[in-house]
């Protein structure tokens, strides 16, 4: 028996006529999209390259879902990577894109190279201007051509052709930076080649950049009787009232955590004791009592009237509302008795309680997504859609971690088909591999390690991880402290700590938030534990947040300081655009951010207890302002892969660039957007910052005029 051959046409090939390999961003390979804000400089790169010397040109196009293109940017290359090519895209509209790269052979530019090494070098000069004639003038008949594009081909066409002159110098006045300019912005394309299509999620805005703010509101209005030794329970009412102190701080979100009934058996007491008395509270987290489940609104907080009033009072004032969706039940959640399939039953006919060994939650009974998974994931939506109905528009979702993947890819998907603009939040403290997940599947933003990486060296480390390894699916969200974190750092580091973190977490993250009592420096630990002693998850708290600020020990003016910063300078909003510089002193961190012609530069002191005095290297490129669509950042270049050596020096062919004079300036001015001071600054700067008075200098940029 004889075995045929396959017939040409139906052998496929892996490869394009011009090779396009490892496109970015790409999730899972393609599996999940990438995620995006509008507006947001989304970074995308390609290795793209071609058989031969012929030079080549890369863009990306961005699509949106009807399949029509919205953006399309030339991507760059370097000397370090000649065949890597970066760039970004920008997207206009929330929903489903897809980022293509193309790669084409740059006719032009091809041309133009060879023209100029052989005619300076007096070989086959006729036939490289006649060459340039026919190309120019095939393109100068193109239908589509307008008027003035005309005109500058038919100038060029006309030194090309003209016996007038010597050939090199008609070469020259025919590369007119007009034609120059034209050949950038609408090159003579062959061969296109196109990348697959990458998946790009393009949320709104507040999903990756936004300042989160957390109170229990059971706490906010809440007094104590020293006569009779009682608490009164705050309410959604008295919340409601304690909103314009958030919003005048500069916060986009106001969280709340579960404010359901609180289950009453096995109830837990002040600072996670198995016991409770009578007037204990219990944790938010317990979810469920015979006064209902997840649908339900605490009795000592109000009605759903209530809710609706505080909803309407933070829109009001700026504020969307978070709520927290714990997936968990207390032993008397109507669930228990009314679907006991929705837990683990133990062998003696128990159901099993939450643990995290070495801790243990009496008061909780996990959910089993195994036994029901229809009917639970139904009933969780169910409680979703009401929420949303009720105005949530952003869920902090508890312990994602303890759900399968599966379950939070369907939610999200669901819910975000029928809601476009809710933003679920992951909460999940756990390996990165599972983090990861989570955000792959839909998470627009989540929690980090950002609690635990304190030093220099750590946070470098951290946010080059952030930037680089996760950037296109992983929105971090810097939450300073939590009810459940308080670090060592926030501990025993005094005021200067606080102040410190509050001024990381700002700057280098477009996501931040904060628990209530930071502003107040509550520093406090119970014995042994990372969390505060007299823990608010377990009992009510009475602050005095205006007396503190009256007299002065309130962070709040320094908040506020800090949030107007991040509404000025769009810089701050972005991920991805951070560049870590150097120092000389292993406690200084200095970064900058870059977003068109903002740029900022933070230099922060890290030592809650020493003045630092050093000098803070800078990356002058990477501080001044470019535009990404239109010219190549600074040490980018598009060039011949067959450079050669001739009188004139080496070939390089960069885009049409106008260089003002930040691009040549060795100094700027150091606007300092906290003290106000400003400073004349070039690579090397001397600083001294006292972490009791002014722990960092976060410095606008401004580059002298033209």
């Amino acid at each position: 028996m004889t075995m045929s051959s396959p017939s040409l046409d139906t052998v496929s090939t892996h490869y394009s006529r011009i090779p396009i390999t490892d496109p970015q961003p790409l999730v899972e390979g393609g599996a999940f999209p990438a995620k995006a804000i509008v507006g947001e400089m989304v970074p995308v790169s390609a290795t793209v390259f071609r058989e031969g010397h012929d030079i080549i040109g890369v863009n990306a196009v961005l699509v949106d879902e009807a399949g029509r293109e919205v953006h399309r940017s030339l991507l760059f290359n370097t000397l370090e990577e000649v065949d890597r090519y970066s760039g970004f895209v920008s997207p206009r509209a929330t929903g489903l894109h897809h980022i293509v790269i193309e790669g084409w052979g740059d006719d032009f530019a091809t041309w133009r190279h060879r023209a100029e090494v052989k005619i300076a070098a007096g070989t086959d000069i006729e036939l490289m201007l006649a060459e340039g004639v026919e190309l120019l003038d095939d393109y100068r008949q193109a239908p589509g051509r307008v008027a003035r594009d005309r005109d500058i081909l038919k100038e060029a066409l006309g030194h090309l052709e003209s016996s007038h002159g010597e050939p090199l110098s008609r070469l020259h006045r025919a590369l007119s930076p007009a034609l120059i300019e034209l050949m950038t912005r609408r090159p003579i394309r062959s061969l296109v080649s196109r990348s697959r299509p990458l998946p790009l999620r393009v949320s709104r805005p507040l999903a990756g950049n936004a300042a989160w703010y957390e109170f229990f509101p059971r706490s906010e209005g809440a007094r104590f009787d020293p006569e009779t030794h009682t608490w009164t329970s705050g309410t959604l009412r008295t919340a409601a009232d304690s909103l314009p102190r958030v919003a005048d701080m500069g916060f986009d979100v106001i969280y709340l955590p579960p404010i359901h009934p609180i289950g009453e058996v096995n109830r837990k007491g002040p600072n996670n004791t198995l016991t409770a008395g009578p007037a204990d509270p219990g944790s938010p987290w317990a979810v469920g009592s015979k006064a209902g489940g997840h649908d339900a609104i605490h009795p000592d907080l109000g009605t759903v009237s209530d809710f609706a009033h505080f909803v309407d009072r933070a829109h009001s004032l700026g504020l969307e509302v978070a709520l927290d969706l714990a997936l968990q039940a207390a032993p008397d959640h109507p669930w228990a008795t009314e679907h006991p399939e929705y837990f683990t039953t133990q062998l003696d006919g128990s159901i099993a309680y939450a643990e995290n060994p070495p801790k243990k939650y009496q008061d909780i009974y996990p959910l089993n997504f195994d036994n029901d998974y229809a009917g639970l994931r139904a009933e969780v939506l169910r409680i979703v859609e009401l929420w949303i109905a009720r105005g949530v528009t952003i869920f902090r979702v508890d312990n994602p971690h303890t759900k399968p993947l599966r379950f939070w890819e369907w939610l999200i998907a669901k819910v975000n088909a029928a809601h476009p603009n809710i933003v679920f939040l992951a909460e999940a403290f756990t390996r990165p591999a599972m983090m990861q997940a989570l955000a792959a599947a839909g998470f627009q933003q989540s929690y980090s390690y950002f609690t635990w990486r304190n030093t220099k060296e750590e946070i470098e480390e951290y946010l080059t991880e952030l930037r680089d390894e996760t950037g296109a699916f992983l929105r971090p969200n810097f939450f300073v402290n939590t009810p459940d974190i308080l670090t060592e750092y926030l501990q025993y580091g005094g005021p200067a700590a606080f102040r410190i973190r509050a001024t990381l977490a700002a700057t280098s993250s477009p996501l931040w938030g904060m628990y209530a009592g930071f502003e107040l420096y509550e520093h406090v630990a119970r014995p042994g534990a990372e969390e505060y002693i007299d823990n608010e998850k377990y009992e009510y708290k009475e602050r005095d947040f205006a007396g503190a600020l009256a007299e002065g020990r309130s962070l709040a003016p320094y908040v506020t300081r800090l949030n107007a910063i991040r509404r000025a300078h769009p810089a701050l909003g972005e991920l991805r655009n951070i560049t870590i510089h150097r120092s000389d002193d292993d406690a200084v961190l200095v970064f900058s951010k870059r977003t068109d012609e903002d740029v900022l530069v933070v230099v922060l002191n890290v030592d809650p207890h020493s003045v630092r005095e050093t000098t803070v290297h800078l990356d002058l490129d990477a501080l001044r302002p470019f535009s990404p669509f239109s010219e190549a950042p600074p040490g980018h270049t598009t060039i011949a892969p067959d450079d050669v050596e001739h009188p004139e020096g080496k070939v390089e062919y960069h885009p049409p660039v106008r260089l003002p004079a930040s691009r040549t300036a060795t100094a700027f001015e150091a606007h300092d957007l906290v003290s106000g001071q400003t400073w004349t600054w070039g690579a090397d700067n001397y600083v001294r910052l006292d972490p009791r008075d002014e722990p960092a200098h976060i410095i606008e940029v401004r580059w002298p005029e033209d």
